[in-house]
């Protein structure tokens, strides 16, 4: 049945543009983003709260305003593009195509940090990585950017409060503020 509605629902488009400083990584599109279009639009997502109670941007935004993004350097893109109403349903085939089209996003684009919104995405993209998994910078790196790990912003993730989110997204901040651009890479 999921694979039915994912069908039946449009694709989400990435929000990438030349110049992109860091390109934040979700897993997949889940429905509410496919229905409106958006990207983190769930009820329930801090995404948007995070980024401006972070200064990651200077004024409040929501899910609406995604197409914002690159004023400020930023992107935003998912390893799957197909939605699902969780990531259950998801496959490791989908998982290994979508490694493959976010390297190649990277090495086209050459942002100097890729975000990963999840330890889920995380261990997507480095499936040969055990252990645990830190919040913040990794030592892996894609295509030459460094990889920056925060938490998921979901209001159905209990792992980590929204204090602890709001450090995490405002660590991404201040590396980004120190991080060497992609053109000096």
């Amino acid at each position: 049945m999921p694979r039915i509605i994912s069908t039946l629902l449009p694709p989400l488009r990435d929000r990438i543009e030349p110049g992109v400083r860091v390109l934040f990584v979700g897993i997949n599109p889940g429905v509410r983003s496919a229905l409106t279009g958006h990207h983190f639009a769930g009820f329930s997502n801090r995404f948007w709260k995070l980024l401006y109670a972070s200064k990651l941007v200077p004024e409040p935004i929501s899910y609406v305003d995604d197409d914002r993004l690159p004023e400020w350097g930023y992107g935003i893109t998912n390893i799957v593009p197909r939605p699902t109403p969780g990531v259950g349903t998801l496959e490791a085939k989908e998982f290994a195509a979508g490694r493959a089209r976010l390297r190649a996003k990277i090495r086209r684009h050459k942002p100097a940090i890729v975000a990963l919104v999840g330890v889920t995405v995380y261990r997507a993209m480095f499936p040969e990585r055990r252990g645990a998994v830190a919040l913040g910078l990794q030592q892996e790196r894609l295509s030459g950017a460094a990889v920056f790990v925060l938490p998921n912003p979901s209001g159905r993730n209990a792992n980590y409060s929204y204090a602890e989110m709001r450090r995490a997204f405002t660590a991404l901040r201040r590396f980004a503020a120190t991080a060497p651009s992609a053109r000096h890479r």
